[in-house]
């Protein structure tokens, strides 16, 4: 009798990201569907809530649990070096167990944001590289990706997904960004964010009231001498077009994508002083999806907090730190309803938010299409995934 595969799932997963997790939460119901007895573990950020939320057998992804705090003194330099080898061990013994290893979307092959090559790069080698050496498929499943110009990183980016078993990616661009970057990608696919296979909550929105997804922005790796300006300059903004809305009456729902967006939340809360103002609590992206139903509007940043909100089929100006994000909005037929991050100008979202609503009934006729032709290539990615891991579903 063949014994149940072992499949384990990698990443940032249950650190406080939202996308992140909604992203292994889409990987779970695939595999739990299509192999019920499959053994499931995790190698990820925060194993204590993957494993309580999700039942998975969670390790560590790092020795050091100071991993993603900035070494102040010698110790925690030497720390961060030894744990460094120590991962070499740790990660080879994980993968030698599994049978498949999953990444589970993600901008694993990104540096859009602040990221250092001995960070997750690293991690994602060790992975990638353990698992060529053990025999055991490393799939990269609609991940994002984009041109690094960081030669370390952009290295590490690029042997990641060369040693890779499978690789698919969450658009176009993410796939020409790999090719750039010298890996063959023509057998490679494109498929939604695997988000939209989540269930969808009903969308009864109340009258009138807004959403309004902000994010803790600083720039991206390249921005760091200018980040605190870039930083006030989009928490200002952000600050002055939600007491914009209240003055208009408008009643306001703030979200998050991430536990450091809090600060962001917390600031305009505090400047508006206004009880039509508050903060959803969502810690699932199925609880922000479900919270997202429930206005009339979006306008919004982390580039989940957008896919959500386009999920859910509310018209939505996405405030973009990443061509990402610009793609996605034009694949749902919202082009022209983006700004960037980093230069974000009131009165241009004012007059794009202003548009937004005149064209509110059209545009959400076009989500829903949208969707239901996602829901459907996803099926094909899951089955595509099933012949390429496992030899075809069940």
């Amino acid at each position: 009798m063949k014994r149940a595969p072992r499949v384990g799932v990698f990443g940032l997963l249950g650190s406080g990201n939202l996308g992140n997790d909604g992203s292994l939460e889409a990987v779970l119901g695939y595999l739990r569907a299509e192999y019920p007895d499959a053994v499931l573990g995790a190698l990820v950020g925060g194993p204590e809530l993957v494993r309580e939320r999700y039942g998975l057998d969670a390790t560590p992804l790092h020795w050091n649990q100071s991993e993603y705090e900035t070494a102040s003194g010698l110790r925690s330099i030497a720390l961060k070096g030894f744990g460094k080898l120590v991962d070499i061990a740790r990660t080879a013994a994980w993968v030698r167990k599994q049978d498949v290893v999953i990444v589970p979307g993600m901008g694993v092959l990104e540096a859009t944001l602040p990221l250092r090559p001995w960070g997750f790069p690293y991690s994602l080698l060790l992975l990638s590289a353990t698992g060529r050496l053990f025999g055991t498929k490393v799939a990269l499943v609609c991940v994002g990706a984009n041109h690094i110009s960081a030669r370390a990183t952009r290295t590490l980016v690029r042997w990641s997904g060369r040693l890779a078993a499978y690789r698919s990616y969450r658009d176009d661009i993410s796939r020409d960004a790999m090719r750039a970057m010298g890996v063959d990608t023509s057998a490679d696919q494109v498929y939604p964010d695997l988000a939209f296979s989540l269930p969808t909550p009903a969308a009864d929105g109340k009258p009138g009231t807004v959403g309004v997804g902000v994010m803790a922005y600083y720039g991206g790796n390249d921005d760091r001498a200018e980040a605190d300006r870039i930083y006030r300059h989009y928490a200002d903004t952000m600050n002055r077009f939600v007491a914009w809305l209240v003055d208009q009456g408008r009643p306001v729902r703030l979200f998050i994508g991430d536990q450091i967006d809090r600060q962001v939340v917390d600031e305009i809360i505090e400047k508006t002083d206004s009880p039509l103002v508050t903060a959803a609590s969502a810690e699932t992206l199925d609880e922000l999806m479900q919270e997202m139903a429930a206005v009339d509007s979006v306008v919004a940043t982390r580039y989940h907090n957008v896919l959500c909100a386009l999920k859910v089929a509310k018209p939505t100006v996405a405030i973009g730190y990443a061509p990402k994000n610009d793609v996605l909005m034009a694949e749902m037929g919202l082009d022209g309803f983006t700004q960037r991050a980093k230069t974000v100008a009131f009165d241009r979202l004012v007059e794009q938010f202003t548009e937004l609503e005149s064209r509110s009934a059209e545009l959400r006729q076009t989500l829903l299409e949208r969707n239901q032709m996602n829901a459907q290539r996803l099926k094909d990615q899951f089955a595509a995934l099933s012949a390429a891991l496992f030899g075809g579903a069940r």
